[in-house]
């Protein structure tokens, strides 16, 4: 039997691919993280599924509990938040499976930082202001950053950059950033996105931790910084260009 990597989305619950919704109503296990993954989505599973909530439980257990059902002979869901590509642990649990010989696929998601780009109204990549985003988090209590992957590095592009699992080092974040972006550039923070309880707060690498501070914000939430936020005067994409060669 199979165990199932899926996207689960940013947290509207509706935002599960329709291949994900699927293979959740087919598998009569489901694991997943309680805080993170809409219980909503739990409703598609089916009839005297086994629900397992992950949030409290180690790499170990989570293994046990991936391994016994395929041995079992039980399909398993396994929700990871947003997109499983991105900062989801999946890569040390696809480790374990394959030693335990274990088979397993992967189904896309929606990741956080499409859907606070969504809330924006904003495209992450502007024709002559910004072709590159960046991906990337702080330390902290989390795993170490490898060598040269510190903010101070990455911000030498000016690129437009995304930090996830980085809103509580928000003044850590602005002060790394700030000689290479400059003051006024432009950040937006979207906490919760896509729920109903989303906050979105949008500011300048100046003002924004002050705004962070007053809201209250601590987790589950996303950093974009960089002129794609405010880019206004652009060219055109040569994508729907009239000088453009078409078949």
């Amino acid at each position: 039997m199979t165990v199932h990597f899926i996207g689960a989305g940013p947290g509207a619950a509706d935002l599960i691919t329709v291949r994900g919704q699927r293979l959740i109503a087919a598998s009569p296990v489901c694991l997943y993280a309680g805080a993170l993954v809409p219980t909503q989505l739990l409703e598609f599973c089916p009839p005297g599924a086994r629900l397992v909530d992950t949030a409290n439980l180690n790499l170990d257990q989570i293994t046990s509990e991936l391994v016994s059902a395929h041995t079992a002979g039980l399909d398993v869901a396994r929700l990871h938040s947003g997109d499983p590509s991105v900062y989801s642990a999946m890569a040390e649990q696809m480790r374990r499976l394959d030693a335990a010989g274990v088979p397993y696929d992967v189904t896309p998601g929606v990741p956080a930082f499409a859907a606070a780009a969504a809330s924006l109204k904003r495209e992450l990549t502007v024709p002559g202001i910004g072709q590159t985003v960046v991906l990337t988090r702080t330390s902290a209590r989390a795993t170490p950053m490898p060598p040269g992957e510190d903010l101070a590095t990455l911000g030498q592009s000016r690129s437009t950059m995304v930090l996830h699992l980085a809103v509580q080092r928000i003044d850590e974040v602005i002060a790394e950033l700030t000689p290479t972006y400059g003051p006024d550039c432009p950040v937006a923070v979207v906490a919760y996105a896509s729920r109903e309880d989303e906050i979105v707060l949008r500011g300048t690498l100046a003002d924004i931790a002050a705004q962070v501070h007053e809201a209250g914000i601590k987790r589950t939430a996303v950093i974009i910084v960089g002129q794609v936020l405010s880019a206004a005067e652009f060219l055109d994409s040569h994508l729907y260009s009239v000088a453009r060669a078409r078949p």
